[in-house]
């Protein structure tokens, strides 16, 4: 045997991959295209058509997703190829699976005897040999066909194994010196009797070594029908093939028994001429002649030369110049129908047959012809049941059962029946049939009129309409209504309806953020590679997977819990996709529930395992990404779906206030300024701190246009202050916590830019956890807004992660105390060395220090001795609406005159229970 080095034939065996594809495209799909992953390419493959290499992955064509029908070939949650047709793709289930196994073969093709396997389980008689012709593999079909077994001939010379074919050692060894061969027809002796087989064979490489694929195809179906059509052509009916000038190039059988024995047929004489005919020549053949000629279809009854009439019609072929005589044989005059029915119908195009009392046809139109694959001269005069029985026409009710082929005589007339034709040529045909009675002629018995009427492609769009109505363009999977089916009557399932388990619903996190990274065709390629993981989970389970909508699928695992089945498809999904050549890694969020044994309602089981989705979804900030449903979260659903709609009103209205915690500087007890605190005014629930509904603000497009307010709003209350109480305030500063990520991504700093350039930024608060991103983008975003007059400070500090580096990164003006640091001052010493550490660490970087949440005048003693320059909380005041705030610094400003470094008096109010943060 010839060997090779081992990277010399994958160019080789990439050929013949694709060659093999090709050709069981060409046997079970000759209009199908596939898209199939050949290494590191994508390649393109159409029957009869030279295989395409494509850079680029493996991503369906957009009009694919448009029109027609999308088949995904997957192993292991991998995508191996995609198969489009615009047919239906009703009976591929073998191609399909042919399709996997050579595409799965493929990846691993450098593994020894992965072609030897190849070989083996093709769907076709098939053998594998070396240079000098023995057999190295061989497939079971072709073991098959001569009942031999592998052991008789692997290692044997296929023409010592196969004797009698002496051109045949000729022709392989052509082929495996690198040449194509098609092998001639020729009949073969096989276990199941003689067959006429047809074969090909090429130069093939696989597992390191050259040889020859030698495939043959039984084609004994071609050659029996060509046996049935010249018995046809040799039965009792007259026909006649012509000539351009009428001359007759062929004569039936039929039409020589109509001549008279002392007067034989002139050859190369016009039909016209022939002596069977009366007053010789015939001026009505002629005539019929001219007309069909001309175009027309023509039919008369002809006198013949021995007595009686021909009805005789002529027409043209489909080949140019060539036209056809056909009539009814001599000893059938008679009995034919009615000679104008016959000529109204060869005038219109009805697919329409008539029969005589006895089943025989008198007439057949040209389609009703070319439907049965025949010529209309070779059908008239026969048994029409003889006709379609020795045709192999099949005749089945519409759901595919079959149906015997009818006695026409005993039809109940009229009749109109739909039933599915089986034709010579392979295909099915959705008819509708109409049976009507045809008068008699004279003393004659009344015979049958046949008109067909085709509903193959108003079927086949019923039956895609049904079929888009239950299932995904993009994926292929079922659709909401489709998993619906499933769950409620156990449509598709293995085991049928009443089947418990669990239904999980997903959708990836960011799905948007995604889109505009990568583009919509990159992600629909993602969400198809999701689509095939989970549907090879659902389909080993026995269960079903669905696209519910554009993010989200869900899959039914029977016989599994809701943790089991969430476990199961977060298994499949820990893997990153591929989108081009990169890895991206996707978070789902899951939702799973239980469904009962009987009595199923799939549309509720459905929403149930959304509903916990959506929960999970809301719960990203946390490890755990996957919720089990349970009553409690439709009503939570449900309250925060209400809370998110009531904000929508809230920011538009006037539900959203602030409210403003006073601050003192710690040196002379003077008021300097107030943090703006966020309140909801909520209609139904009172009035509601930001960490009750800033959430949900930031799950939909509003928290943009809640920090716009408040930006607003504060800017409305600091000038309102100054302007009332301009010689003491006239500097009033109003601080406001602002999202840093949420600015970044909105257009809120934009627009604000005027305002801010015309009346001076807020002072601005931000917390220590924002600072963590060190991105250029943030410390623009920071010295723009100092540029504008805007105090900076980290708000929290101390409590989350801070990276101290920041401190000194960006443009900051001081920190505030996270109230924890305070909280156990003056009693713990350890609290109070923190504190102090703290207070000093920030004067040393020039940063001002504000302490958050004093509650007594101990505190603020301590405070101040340690060195802290500002404080704010209950021992000063609490959140004041805008006009108590007023009446607070005019109290001060009295009590400064009496007093001097006395801060104002605590405003008398009843005390809430204080949250981490107000």
């Amino acid at each position: 045997m010839k060997t090779v080095s081992p990277v010399a034939p994958r160019a080789e065996l990439r050929a013949a991959l694709l060659t093999t594809l090709g050709d069981l495209l060409r046997l079970h799909a000759p209009h199908a295209t596939l898209l199939a992953c050949v290494g590191d390419q994508t390649a393109r493959v159409r029957a009869g058509e030279a295989a395409q290499l494509l850079s680029g992955d493996l991503v369906p064509p957009d009009d694919w997703l448009e029109r027609g029908e999308m088949t995904w070939i997957t192993q292991g949650g991998a995508l191996l190829g995609l198969l489009h047709s615009e047919a239906s793709t009703e009976g591929q289930g073998v191609l399909v699976d042919m399709l996997t196994l050579l595409l799965t073969s493929a990846r691993a093709s450098e593994a020894p005897g992965d072609t030897e396997l190849l070989i083996s389980q093709l769907p076709v008689p098939a053998a594998w040999l070396s240079t000098d012709l023995s057999v190295q593999s061989v497939s079971r079909a072709l073991l098959e066909w001569f009942g031999w077994t592998e052991t008789e001939v692997l290692g044997q010379r296929l023409p010592d194994v196969w004797p009698g074919r002496n051109a045949l050692p000729g022709l392989l060894e052509q082929a495996a010196a690198g040449r194509s061969l098609h092998l001639p027809d020729a009949p073969l002796t096989t276990r199941q009797g003689e067959r006429w087989v047809r074969g090909e064979a090429r130069p093939y490489f696989g597992s390191g070594a050259a040889g020859v694929l030698l495939t043959l195809q039984d084609v004994s179906g071609e050659y029996a029908q060509a046996a049935r059509v010249s018995a046809l052509m040799d039965s009792e009916a007259p026909t006649a093939l012509l000539g351009p000038d009428g001359h007759v190039l062929h004569a039936s059988a039929g039409l020589l028994e109509l001549l008279p024995l002392t007067a034989p047929a002139v050859p190369g004489a016009p039909l016209w001429a022939w002596p069977c005919f009366a007053d010789v020549p015939s001026s009505v053949v002629q005539d019929l002649f001219t007309v069909a000629r001309s175009g027309g279809a023509a039919r008369a009854d002809v006198p013949l030369s021995q007595g009686g009439v021909l009805p005789l019609s002529v027409r043209r072929t489909s080949l140019p110049d060539l036209l056809v005589a056909e009539g009814l044989p001599a000893a059938r005059v008679g009995q034919a129908p009615a000679g104008l029915l016959g000529q109204v119908l060869a005038l219109t195009d009805s697919t329409a047959v008539a029969l005589d009392h006895v089943g025989r046809v008198q007439f057949v139109s040209d389609s009703a012809a070319e439907l049965l694959g025949l010529e209309v001269g070779r059908l008239l005069g026969l048994s029409l049941t003889r006709v379609m029985a020795d045709l192999g026409v099949q005749v089945l009710r519409p759901d595919g059962e079959a149906h015997p082929i009818p006695d026409w005589r005993t039809l109940p007339l009229p009749l109109t029946h739909e039933v599915l034709l089986g034709l010579p040529s392979g295909k099915m045909r959705h008819m509708q049939l109409r049976a009507t009675a045809l008068p008699a002629e004279g003393s004659g018995k009344p015979g049958l009129l046949l008109t067909l009427r085709d509903f193959t492609a108003l079927r086949r769009a019923q039956a895609k309409m049904r079929h888009d109505a239950r299932h995904d363009a993009l994926t292929g999977l079922l659709n909401r209504s489709g998993l619906n089916d499933a769950l409620t009557r156990g449509t598709g399932l293995t085991g049928g309806e009443g089947r418990a388990g669990a239904v999980v619903a997903l959708t990836p996190c960011k799905f948007g953020e995604l889109v505009a990274a990568l583009g919509r065709t990159a992600c629909d390629h993602l969400l198809i590679q999701v689509a095939a993981r989970l549907n090879d989970v659902a389909l080993d389970e026995g269960g079903a997977a669905a696209r519910l909508n554009d993010t989200t699928l869900a899959a039914f695992l029977p016989g599994r819990s809701a943790q089991e089945a969430l476990e199961r498809v977060q298994k499949v999904l820990k893997d990153p996709l591929r989108a081009g050549r990169r890895d991206i890694p996707v978070q789902f969020a899951l939702g799973g529930t239980e469904c009962a044994g009987a009595d199923i309602q799939g549309g509720t089981v459905i929403s149930d395992a959304e509903v916990a989705m959506q929960h999970a979804l809301r719960q990203l900030d946390t490890p755990e990404q996957a919720s089990v449903f349970r009553p409690a979260l439709r009503a939570q659903m449900a309250q925060a779906f209400e809370l998110e709609d009531a904000l929508r009103e809230a920011v538009g209205g006037e539900q959203l206030t602030l409210l403003y915690q006073p601050a003192i500087r710690l040196t002379d007890g003077r008021p300097m300024g107030a943090e703006a605190l966020l309140r909801w005014n909520h209609p139904k629930l009172g009035l509601l701190g930001p960490g009750q509904f800033l959430g949900a603000a930031a799950r939909t497009d509003l928290i943009g246009q809640v920090g716009d307010w408040v930006v607003r709003a504060a800017l409305r209350g600091r000038t309102e202050i100054r302007e009332a109480l301009p010689e003491p305030y006239g500097a009033w500063r109003v601080g406001v916590n602002l999202n840093l990520q949420e600015l970044r991504r909105s257009a809120g700093l934009r627009e604000l830019l005027p305002l801010l350039s015309a009346q001076g930024a807020p002072d601005i608060e931000v917390t220590a956890g924002s600072l963590l991103d060190h991105s250029q983008e943030t410390l623009g975003l920071l010295e723009q807004l100092r540029s504008l007059g805007a105090a900076l400070s980290v708000d929290d500090f101390g409590d989350t992660a801070t990276n101290l580096a920041a401190l000194t990164r960006f443009p900051l003006d001081g920190v505030k105390l996270h109230p924890t640091l305070t909280a156990r001052l003056p009693e713990d010493p350890r609290s109070v060395t923190l504190v102090q550490a703290t207070v000093d660490l920030a004067h040393r970087l020039g940063l001002w220090v504000t302490a958050v949440g004093v509650e007594t005048p101990e505190q603020l003693r301590v405070l101040r001795e340690l060195g802290c320059n500002a404080a704010q909380g209950y021992a000063i005041a609490p959140p004041l609406a805008l006009p108590e705030l007023l009446d607070w610094l005019r109290q001060g400003e009295q009590s400064a005159v009496s007093a001097p470094n006395t801060p104002p008096a605590p405003t008398r109010k009843p005390r809430a229970k204080r949250t981490k943060r107000e």
